[in-house]
Order: C-alpha cells, then sequence, then structure tokens
C-alpha cells in the first residue's frame, strides 16, 4: 500500500505551551506512520525596549541560541526515544509569516491554537487562524484544551 506524502515532511510550530507540545506528539505519530520527519519551528517576535531599559538583556543571538536548546530538549521529551527524524529551527519575525515561509518546505503544517475568543481574539488576532488563511500547503489545525480549563471542567 502506498503511503501518503501529506505527513512525510510535516512542520509543527511551538511556542513552549502545553497545546504546542499536544500538536508535536500527535506530528510524531502521523511521521513515523508515514515515514516521515518533523521540523519544529518557534519564532521569536521581536520587541523593543525602552532607552533607559536595563543592561545585561541578552543578545538576540543568544536568545536564539538558547531557544534552540530548550526547543531540542523538548521536543526530544515529548517525542521520546523512537521519535521521526526531527530538525529543530528558531527564528526571530512575525510568527504567522515566518510559518507560512517554512511550509513552502513542507508537506503539510501540524498546529495547535489557544483557542482564544471575543475581544482577546480580536485585539490579537490567531497565528493558526492567518496560518490556515495564507498557506500553501494543508494546515491541521488542533484544538486542545489547556490543562487549567480541563481542570476546571472537571469539577
Amino acid at each position: 500500500m502506498a503511503r501518503s506524502t501529506l505527513f512525510r515532511n510535516i512542520l509543527v510550530p511551538h511556542d513552549f505551551s502545553d497545546q504546542a507540545t499536544a500538536a508535536l506528539e500527535t506530528a510524531g505519530r502521523l511521521a513515523m506512520e508515514h515515514d516521515g520527519k518533523l521540523t519544529v519551528l518557534h519564532v521569536l517576535v521581536p520587541f523593543y525596549l525602552p532607552a533607559d531599559a536595563p543592561f545585561g538583556m541578552p543578545a538576540p543571538g543568544d536568545l536564539i541560541s538558547e531557544h534552540r536548546h530548550q526547543l531540542e530538549r523538548l521536543a526530544t521529551k515529548a517525542l521520546g526515544p523512537n521519535r521521526p527524524p526531527l530538525t529543530v529551527r528558531v527564528e526571530s519575525g512575525d510568527a504567522s509569516q515566518r510559518i507560512i515561509e517554512a511550509g513552502r518546505r513542507a508537506d503539510s503544517i501540524v498546529m495547535a491554537t489557544s483557542g482564544r475568543t471575543g475581544l482577546a481574539h480580536f485585539l490579537i488576532g490567531s497565528v493558526a487562524e492567518r496560518v490556515v488563511r495564507h498557506a500553501t500547503v494543508p494546515v491541521l489545525v488542533l484544538r486542545v484544551p489547556s490543562r487549567k480549563r480541563r481542570k476546571g471542567r472537571r469539577k
């Protein structure tokens, strides 16, 4: 039986949230089932410090290196020893734009949504929504409740 190429090269955006880790685990299973590989991408959104900010702030290159190391550890732990081939990337820029650009080199994107609604969604918007609208490859968006919400629902 021929295997689908949809999950051979999966991009997994990750923002260090539990929801993104759940999406990473799902993408890992899909990649294993289809002899695929994963690229885990974290995007650092640039920020600007006021002129009177304290000294000692890390340089952007240091932040990228530190986040890459954290992401490698997180992905290795989440996927376990029998994981598909894995590449970890950290970039700086607009999150949705970087994900869309990286998606051009993938067969699909598997990502989580935080599920903002109302005013928060209006003001902040949804990275997942922008990716779905503009990606050139299929996007699987998983709505994973946060642990806090799950605990609240069990009461």
